[in-house]
């Protein structure tokens, strides 16, 4: 059971780091502000070192990566790219990214829960996710 929950866990992670980096690739180019713009670059690259430690992880328990929820992403997509077609302010790219900070940590901390089995290290990761998307929705706070 543990050697599974650990395994599903990082799972999870891996597709919401994925997620995650989408979304970023998906508003960067139409942020105006400079300190905005390099928090989403720093955050972006973050995501992008903790999905590096996933990925090894998974390596070492002989498991593949998983991808989002196609439908999810597609909805994401969908929702960023009516809501800057309406209004392309910093302001609805901090809305955005807020919103998809608060499905993450919600859906991780799910995950969490379902996954009690699950190895110290894959749960601190999980951990540090939750701290990343939490910290960055506090940090945008200014740009709501």
């Amino acid at each position: 059971m543990k050697s599974s929950d650990t395994v599903e866990l990082l799972k999870e992670c891996d597709a919401g780091v994925k997620m995650a980096v989408a979304s970023f690739d998906d508003v960067l180019g139409r942020v105006r502000d400079s300190n905005m713009k390099d928090l989403l670059e720093k955050s972006r690259q973050n995501h992008e070192k903790l999905g590096d430690e996933i990925h090894s992880l998974l390596g070492e328990h002989h498991s593949g990566d998983k991808d989002p929820n196609p439908v999810a992403k597609t909805m994401s997509w969908m929702k960023t790219t009516m809501k800057m077609g309406m209004d392309e302010s910093d302001a609805t790219v901090a809305d955005l990214i807020t919103d998809g900070c608060n499905m993450g940590v919600k859906s991780l901390r799910r995950y969490m829960n379902q996954y009690r089995g699950a190895d110290e290290t894959s749960r601190g990761i999980c951990g540090r996710l939750v701290s990343m998307e939490e910290n960055l929705c506090r940090d945008l706070q200014d740009y709501l």
